[in-house]
């Protein structure tokens, strides 16, 4: 679990902020979300191969 300590003198907004990036760095909120609800099978296939499409797009970006 991403933990952020907040400096001195910071604002708790920016150390909120700072947080919000790790967890969505993450894919936390992400996950959360899609466990929310039921994820019938097609939209289950559907998300895999979004990211398979990603993952394969970065990979193809940076061995090049």
């Amino acid at each position: 679990m991403p933990e952020v300590l907040v400096r001195k003198g910071e604002p708790v907004d920016r150390a909120l902020k700072r947080l919000k990036n790790k967890l969505d760095a993450e894919g936390i909120l992400e996950e959360v979300r899609r466990l929310r609800a039921f994820e019938t099978p097609n939209q289950k296939h559907r998300r895999k191969a979004k990211n398979n499409a990603k993952r394969g797009r970065t990979k193809f970006r940076f061995t090049a």
